[in-house]
């Protein structure tokens, strides 16, 4: 964090030079020309901001249109030299461009903003600007900063420029921001503290799940430095199917863990939307700030978004079909990991299957997998009475991992609430029993 304000403070210096110099050629008529100020050498700086700025190459222009973008985050009074008022018009400069906030007190910079301190009245100048906004460069490629849509009919520079949030941190504390679960990131970070030795699974689902971590951990390597890019899709979708409680959402936690990924679990009730185009919106949101992220999203009973198209009797059924069409390119165009998980493989689209790189079948247990969970279940200072036969109840109980979960939890709660370490024959049947009816099941 510290290096992270040395280099900070003398890359604001640098710019406030430059943004002197530019007004001072706007301003005063002996100021033909721009002094050229070249930016301060970081090349032999460790800190975050030096290594980033080194990895992606910035040029001066376009370290000038982060550092932009930056100011209104750690040195807003900065820009104060572009509130003048034009005695002409009576009111600010058109080329400054800027916005004004609803609660910041400071200027807003926009892509007019940018131009003017790069380009000036230089017309092939402001031209290259505007490329540093197209979605082929990096800033764009990388989720690091944009132009916010301007309003219909309005020029494209006029959008406030905005640097993502998480570069933001990365930039100035050192530290990987993680997103807060809001409307405009309807998602949840998903961990665990269980290892994959804790996992009961058939040994060939397991296979496959290695699988997928070994694209996580060397897919990079295999399109870039093997040459795959262009031949291979980017990202890798998934599909994992099976009951509830099969350990869907436990995988997917592992192989975060197992690979240094956050998991996100994608909250579908704030994704699907009655409004036509607004669920589409929301996805792209997701999907924009996923990217080049390592992150896996995950989409627990997927069939809400990504079930079977259906025909086309009126002007829903249209637009419900229009939905998924655009998910099937989304999910192509994503470089990460997705993971949709349902219960039903049959409710999921076809030509999301055609898509998808791994489908894994997540069983319900057999009665020797289900004595291993059993036996595995309860907490470390808890007694089982003599009567409770775990080989007994796992051969005669159907029952899958979270399901027996659900029944360790009850009868621990009862042993507790009776101030005793026992865990009682009868508290075991009476959450089977609970369990079974929740399924619409007899014992």
């Amino acid at each position: 964090m510290n290096e992270n304000a040395l280099d900070l403070g003398l890359e604001l210096d640098w710019f406030a030079r430059v943004l002197e110099s530019r007004i001072k050629s706007c301003f005063d008529e002996d100021c033909v020309t721009l002094p050229r100020i070249p930016p301060p050498d970081l090349g032999e700086s460790d800190s975050c901001y030096a290594r980033f700025i080194r990895h992606y190459d910035l040029q001066p222009g376009e370290r000038l249109v982060l550092l932009l973008a930056l100011i209104p985050h750690v040195r807003p009074q900065l820009l104060d030299a572009l509130w003048r008022t034009n005695a002409e018009t009576g009111r600010g400069f058109t080329q400054f461009g800027g916005l004004r906030g609803t609660a910041h007190g400071g200027l807003i910079p926009t892509g007019e903003t940018a131009a003017f301190i790069l380009a000036g009245d230089d017309l092939a100048a402001r031209f290259q600007v505007t490329q540093m906004f197209e979605g082929d460069h990096i800033f764009a490629l990388h989720a690091i900063l944009q132009l916010s849509p301007a309003t219909a009919g309005e020029p494209l520079l006029s959008g406030a420029l905005t640097l993502s949030r998480e570069y933001i941190s990365w930039l100035t504390t050192a530290t990987v921001r993680k997103p807060n679960f809001n409307s405009e990131f309807p998602a949840r970070l998903i961990t665990t503290g269980l290892e994959w030795e804790e996992l009961v699974l058939p040994r060939t689902t397991l296979e496959q799940l290695e699988e997928i971590g070994h694209w996580i951990l060397y897919g990079d390597r295999l399109m870039r430095d093997w040459g795959m890019e262009g031949r291979l899709q980017p990202g890798c979708t998934c599909l994992f199917h099976g009951p509830p409680g099969t350990g869907k959402t436990l995988s997917a936690g592992l192989l975060g863990k197992q690979c240094g990924c956050d998991v996100y679990r994608i909250d579908l009730s704030m994704i699907v939307s009655k409004y036509i185009g607004e669920t589409e919106k929301n996805l792209a949101r997701i999907f924009d700030m996923a990217e080049h992220k390592r992150w896996i999203l995950f989409f627990d009973e997927a069939d809400a978004l990504f079930g079977k198209r259906t025909r086309v009797d009126d002007a829903h059924d249209r637009y419900a079909n229009q939905e998924i069409s655009f998910l099937l390119q989304r999910i192509e165009e994503f470089n990460g990991v997705a993971i949709l998980a349902s219960n039903m493989k049959a409710n999921i689209d076809e030509a999301f299957n055609r898509r998808l790189q791994a489908v894994i079948h997540f069983p319900m247990p057999g009665p020797d997998e289900r004595l291993r969970i059993w036996k595995g279940a309860f907490p470390q200072k808890a007694i089982l009475e003599e009567r409770i036969d775990l080989g007994q109840i796992a051969e005669k109980h159907e029952l899958a991992g979270g399901t027996i979960m659900n029944v360790v939890r009850h009868a621990s709660l009862k042993a507790l609430s009776r101030n005793s370490e026992t865990i009682l024959l009868e508290d075991m049947e009476e959450g089977i029993r609970r369990e079974f009816r929740k399924a619409g099941r007899t014992v």
